[in-house]
This record gives structure tokens, sequence and C-alpha cells, in this order.
């Protein structure tokens, strides 16, 4: 197996460490980062031979929940942390 991959073991160790009852989120596309709900855990056997588990999302319209919270994308480093430019002084109606 690929020492890059993410295996079940893994998962469930990482899983183990979160809140039991705090729902599943799928984090999808770098350059749009989109938060889904999953819906199925399906295990298959790939085109080598390997097992494999997938997680899938819903076919509901409400599985894609909207964009990924900033500080999620940012965690996966998907994104850059954002600051807000400085401010500058406001011209008053005179131009000034």
């Amino acid at each position: 197996m690929e020492g890059t991959e993410m295996t079940v073991g893994d998962l469930i160790d990482r899983l183990s460490a979160c809140d039991r009852d705090a729902p599943v989120r799928q984090a999808m596309n770098p350059f749009f980062p989109m938060a889904h709900r999953i819906a199925q855990v399906i295990q298959a056997t790939d085109e080598t031979g390997q097992t494999v588990v997938y997680l899938a999302e819903g076919r509901d319209a409400d599985t894609q929940l909207g964009h990924l919270p900033p500080e999620v994308a940012v965690e996966l480093a998907w994104q850059s942390p954002v600051q807000a430019p400085p401010r500058r002084p406001r011209r008053t109606a005179s131009g000034q």
C-alpha cells in the first residue's frame, strides 16, 4: 500500500479523538472549497485488486452544504490566511 494514503485504521484513530455525536462532513475541491455531507461508506476492490473504502456524498439536493469555513481551508493548506487590508482615512465631500 502506498505510504501517503490514509488507511481505515488511520481514519479510525483520528476519528476516535473526535466528538462521537459530531456530524461527518467531507471537504472537497481545494480551488473552490465546499463542504459536503457523507451519506455512505462503501468498501470495494479497485482495478489493482486492492481493497479500498470510499466515503460518498448523498444524492439529496442539500448534500452540498456550501463553502468550507475559511479556517478549515487554511488548516488544510488550501488557502492562505487572509488579513483585512489596512484602513485608509476616508475622504470628505470636499475631496480632502
